[in-house]
């Protein structure tokens, strides 16, 4: 089954060449020589400017590419395939946009097309040194100037592109006693400010991971803002900020996803060109456990992020949920993951120039903070928490955008455009994609009457609704939960975001498998072969008991390496990747120890 949304992003792996040839642009070799250096990869960046990546942060009403977010998802699954770094620095310039696209003005809108489009970084400026991810207590003020302007003061801290960027999208406290109308965003134009009288930019701070990256900040001092540079209306910036975190949450899982993808190429071929004790590693039950279940969490997050990226379009008055889980639980997934591979690898997950070049290290620490972008962890689990209430009523009733997440399930829909006014800080009538987990279990259970080989599938389905239904009732004890949320809701957040996961795969095969059962990636499909490990390492997860079930995997690892043999991306539908096929020359030491 061809996806357009693959095409296209295809249509960029095709362009960067194999990232294993110290040649290219876009290779590992020089993503390398930048982390070492800690410089910015400002001539990659160069090569996807060429492109025209950049007309994918610009919606279609203004000019742009940007036509629906699943698109935008794999086209940045690409970058982020190679380069973390590269993913974060070059696409920030979306996330400092996004307010604009949400509540800008059209003449906001153009202004800034025109910029992103003549290759203008724009930064989104929310957090300070003293505040972190506490939005209401930010103190950068904005005070009237008497002519509907405003002179910014304050300093904006952990700040991606804050140095290069010209444009920043800055939450600014605009009324003395702040609170939720308190704020506005200001689009603060560097440019005709200048530099050590109105503004300064902070150091570079040194991080573990995306070393190359412009992590820096911004100090203002009576810097003037004219009035036409508010988005949103005076006041509006806490809701506006709050609605595009919903869009850029769900895009993070690009980020995730790319990591997920190269860390488990990586760990594949180790293991099967890696021999200790005269057999090669993939052969050993551990080494097929691990990699079996690593596999299982990549189509895991591919099927969460891809429901989610079009639930954009199609339900986006619940996107307050679909986008908290999505961005909880694909980076916590793929650190997971990585984790597990580490104890594959054993210590060529450390070590530099020796197996594929010692990108998994890179990959390994610049993943690490993918999950501190646009609220983390814990700030993603207290948005769910806060619809406890709404979500347990809806699951009651079978109520939520039932009809939209139908469209979300089914990839051979076309996706409306974004209705960004129908965003909502709180899904009111429920989850539609929740509601739709008894109808998915039915249809499989329909489908398994007739097909024996789906009743492990059908099992695991039946055990999740059971979770499912369990998880919603301890939903109940925090239904009024405002702040101080004890840990035991963070936890019930936790569950609900896994059923949610199971949900949507669940719904995404029931409403594909047909027409997914054909193509290069139709083995997957066919049988439930993804369907059953998925839904089974869902389980583990959530923490019931008997879940692990070994005969889920084996033909799950056989697709592994069948699509890593053909040179293709391991995924859900097609894609052809670089590299060509998996190189199986030994690295025999059976004098050093693996986890295996």
């Amino acid at each position: 089954m061809e996806h357009p949304p693959y095409r296209v992003a295809q249509e960029l792996e095709l362009l960067l060449g194999d990232p294993e040839d110290p040649g290219t642009d876009f290779s590992y070799t020089r993503c390398l020589e930048l982390d070492e250096n800690e410089e910015f990869p400002g001539d990659i960046c160069q090569v996807l400017e060429d492109w025209g990546l950049a007309e994918f942060y610009i919606p279609a009403e203004h000019g742009g590419r940007l036509t629906d977010y699943e698109t935008v998802m794999q086209v940045m699954r690409v970058v982020a395939r190679r380069d973390l770094t590269v993913a974060v620095g070059h696409g920030k310039t979306y996330l400092g946009g996004v307010c604009v696209w949400i509540s800008g003005t059209p003449e906001q809108g153009r202004r800034l097309a025109e910029d992103i489009r003549a290759g203008v970084p724009v930064s989104l400026a929310l957090t300070e040194r003293a505040h972190g991810s506490d939005l209401l207590a930010g103190d950068v003020q904005g005070e009237p100037d008497g002519e509907g302007g405003w002179r910014v003061n304050g300093e904006k801290w952990l700040i991606n592109n804050a140095t290069r960027g010209s444009l920043l999208s800055v939450l600014t406290r605009t009324g003395p006693d702040g609170g939720p109308r308190g704020f506005t965003v200001l689009l603060v134009d560097k440019r005709p400010l200048t530099e050590g009288e109105h503004y300064r930019c902070l150091d570079k701070i040194r991080t573990h991971g995306i070393r190359g990256a412009d992590i820096s900040g911004i100090a203002f001092d009576d810097a003037p803002v004219p009035a036409d540079a508010a988005v949103g209306g005076e006041g509006g910036g806490v809701e506006t900020v709050l609605k595009a975190l919903q869009l850029t949450r769900t895009m993070c899982a690009s980020l995730s996803l790319g990591a997920a993808d190269h860390a488990l190429r990586i760990a594949l071929d180790f293991a099967e060109r890696r021999e200790l004790f005269g057999r090669r590693l993939v052969d050993l039950p551990q080494a097929r456990h691990v990699l079996a279940g690593a596999a299982a969490d990549v189509l895991a997050g591919e099927a969460l992020a891809t429901v989610a990226a079009r639930s954009v379009h199609t339900m986006p008055d619940e996107l307050s949920v679909a986008a908290a889980a999505t961005k909880y639980l694909v980076p916590t997934g793929t650190e997971a993951l990585i984790g597990e591979l580490t104890r594959l690898l054993g210590a060529r997950a450390f070590l530099k120039d020796v197996h594929a070049l010692g990108m998994f290290q890179k990959v390994d620490r610049d993943h690490r903070i993918v999950g501190l972008f646009d609220g983390n962890t814990l700030v993603n689990l207290n948005s769910l928490v806060n619809q406890f209430r709404s979500l347990g009523r809806g699951w009651q009733r079978g109520s939520g955008d039932t009809a939209g997440a139908a469209l979300a399930f089914d990839l051979s829909a076309p996706l409306p455009p974004l209705d960004p006014t129908r965003l909502s800080l709180v899904a009111r009538r429920g989850s539609g994609i929740m509601a739709t987990l008894p109808d998915s279990v039915e249809a499989l259970r329909s489908e398994a009457a007739l097909r024996p080989e789906l009743k492990g599938a059908l099992a695991a389905a039946e055990r999740l609704l059971a979770a499912t239904g369990r998880v919603h009732e301890a939903m109940d004890a925090y239904r009024t939960v405002v702040s101080d949320v004890p840990p035991a809701a963070f936890d019930v957040a936790r569950q609900y975001s896994l059923c949610l996961a199971g949900a949507a795969s669940l719904g995404l095969w029931v409403h594909n498998h047909r027409a997914a059962s054909t193509g290069r990636t139709g083995a997957l499909w066919s049988d439930g072969v993804w369907l059953w490990p998925v839904l089974d390492r869902l389980l583990t997860r959530l923490g019931e008991p008997d879940a692990g079930e070994p005969d889920a995997y084996p033909h799950l690892l056989d697709r592994l390496r069948a699509t890593r043999t053909a040179g293709e991306l391991f995924s859900l539908l097609p894609f052809r990747m670089h590299g060509g096929e998996s190189p199986h020359t030994d690295e025999s030491d059976p004098s050093e120890g693996t986890s295996c």
